[in-house]
């Protein structure tokens, strides 16, 4: 997974990469995207870096590293959550990129069934970021899964932007509105990828796929 693309001008067409941040912007992806700021640069790929190493990104330790003190850091970045939430999108966001890709040859609720279960896929099999939620339960529901950071917002955007693309702006017949229905889909995707977090059950992406096609009334 990547960190985010640079600033793209707002003529520019939408694309998975781009929609979630779009549409949920953070004072610190903005100060990512705008380049001006290296050393907020520098301080999120060391985060980054250390997340997919499978360890616990901590503050006092991130500034240690980068030779600063604490409120440095946090003049650069924020506080933890922050940081957190613009490293766990930046990792979606190329896992996105590859689910659409490989589901390219698909058409209608098809495609986006087949996009949202490759990304719930990848979230289940990812190791570093089994370990992220393994070591950080609360916290990984809290800023995964509400309104306490953008991701969310930016999953549901997403999932919206899919929805409207691929069935129209009134999918299944005009039974449901666009947006109602990408937070439906994103709360099946919660819902087995976090399901050991959530219930204590087991995630399961082939339940995860059969939750899709049948909300999205995809035969077979």
């Amino acid at each position: 997974m990547n960190s985010p693309a640079a600033a793209v001008p707002a003529t520019t067409p939408a694309t998975i990469s781009r929609v979630g941040t779009d549409a949920a912007p953070s004072w610190l992806s903005e100060r990512l995207a705008s380049g001006a700021h290296p050393d907020a640069q520098r301080a999120f790929e060391t985060a980054r870096a250390t997340l997919i190493a499978g360890r616990r990104i901590d503050m006092t330790a991130l500034a240690a590293g980068l030779g600063v003190d604490r409120t440095s850091l946090f003049r650069w970045v924020g506080n933890r959550d922050a940081l957190l939430s613009e490293v766990l999108w930046s990792l979606a966001i190329p896992t996105l990129v590859q689910a659409e890709h490989a589901c390219s040859a698909l058409t209608g609720g098809e495609r986006v069934a087949g996009i949202l279960t490759h990304f719930v896929d990848d979230l289940i099999t990812a190791e570093y970021f089994r370990s992220f939620l393994r070591r950080e339960p609360a916290r990984a529901l809290r800023l995964l899964t509400t309104k306490e950071s953008p991701i969310q917002r930016r999953y549901v955007a997403t999932a919206d932007w899919l929805v409207r693309r691929d069935l129209g702006e009134a999918p299944l017949g005009g039974a449901i509105a666009p947006a109602d229905l990408a937070y439906i889909l994103v709360r099946l995707s919660e819902s087995f990828t976090y399901a050991d977090l959530i219930s204590g059950d087991t995630p399961s992406v082939d339940r995860a796929r059969v939750a899709f096609r049948l909300t999205l009334r995809v035969d077979g």
